[in-house]
Order: structure tokens, then sequence, then C-alpha cells
């Protein structure tokens, strides 16, 4: 079946529950990845009230802070998050003893490591899972990159991508979260990305 992804953006990309329903609505194998960032809670609420055992992916670099730790416990556990955990091939602590701490990103080394902590595991996810809709809670906010992104899209392997709270504000997502009663977390680092309003990559690879 052939998608109208222009007429899907149109008549759904400022719905975000409504857009969740039809992904999850579609032939084949649906998944979500978190980071367990702040706001978080909300896309995995909404996919959870409609399908309560998709499968949700983290890709775990070692670096997060305590605090993401403990609100990924929590949120997994309120929600019963249908969870996998991606971890890098060499743990932090394996890292770390070799090569130091985590290279800043003006080091020519960055690069490679966001390829083993983040990008690989993504890859190793998308490989195992082999989902044909992949929702995610990337924003038009977040960055420049994804101010030009489109709800729906599909890349270049068939592979359907759903940003179901693309257009959707902080003060959108503060008040969803308040509504459900829902957790949130603002004490989050990412390693790959370092600054706010910084690409990590994979999205603009996939």
């Amino acid at each position: 079946m052939s998608l109208d992804i222009d007429a899907i953006n149109r008549e759904l990309g400022h719905d975000p529950e409504a857009l969740v329903r039809w992904a999850l609505s579609l032939d084949g194998k649906a998944i979500c990845t978190t980071n367990f960032r702040p706001f978080e809670a909300v896309i995995l609420h909404m996919i959870t009230q409609v399908q309560p055992d998709i499968p949700v992916v983290w890709m775990d670099s070692g670096y997060n802070t305590e605090a993401t730790y403990r609100f990924a416990e929590e949120i997994s556990q309120q929600l019963g998050l249908n969870l996998t955990i991606y971890h890098p091939r060499r743990s932090r602590a394996h890292r770390d003893a070799v090569e130091g701490e985590f290279p800043t990103i003006d080091d020519p080394r960055h690069a490679a490591f966001t390829e083993e902590v983040k990008l690989e595991p993504f890859q190793r996810a998308l490989r195992e899972a082999a989902p044909r809709v992949w929702l995610t809670a990337l924003r038009a906010e977040d960055t420049a990159e994804r101010a030009q992104m489109q709800p729906v899209s599909l890349n270049q392997d068939g592979l359907i991508k759903v940003a179901p709270v693309l257009h959707w504000t902080a003060k959108d997502m503060y008040q969803y979260l308040q509504k459900h009663d829902l957790p949130n977390n603002f004490d989050y680092f990412d390693p790959t990305k370092v600054e706010d309003k910084r690409e990590c990559g994979l999205h603009l690879q996939h």
C-alpha cells in the first residue's frame, strides 16, 4: 500500500494523538525510541494508550545522569513499558579506561565516539527489531534541522518515521504531563550533543 505522506502531514500533522493512532494502525511492526530526556513521558504515554506492548528502544550510552536512570525506572514501571536497552559494544568503564573521558565536540574523535555509543547501537536495534514504523519524540523547537522536518517521512530504506509532537511547544508538552500526572526529567545530559540545539546525527541519517 502506497502512502500519501503529504496528505497525512496536512491532515494529521498537528494532531499528535491522531497521528499516533494512525501510525499504530499500519501493517507491520512499530517501535518507539526514547532517551528519557525532558518531556519524554509525553510520547511514551501517548503510544502506550494505543498499544500498551509497543516495543520501546533506548540506546543507553552509559553516560546518562543518575536522575535519568531513576526517571527511566519510574516511567517504565508507571507505564509498563516493553523496554529494550541497547548498550555500546564497550562499557563506559572499559572505554574510559582505554581512551579517557569522552571527547569534546571540537575533538576529531567525537564523531567516532558518537558512532560507538549511539549510532551503532541504533543500527543494531533496527536490524533486530526490523520495524516498518519508527515513532520518535523529536520536536521542531529542538534544532534548526528538526524545524525543517515533517511529522511523517519515509526514509530510503522504506522506514516510516513518525514524530507526533514535532509541532508541539514546551508549553504543550508540559500541559500534557500535568493533565496525565506524568513525571519529568530535566537532569539530562547527552555526550554526543553536549550543547543544546546540536544534532548527534541519528535523525539526519534516518
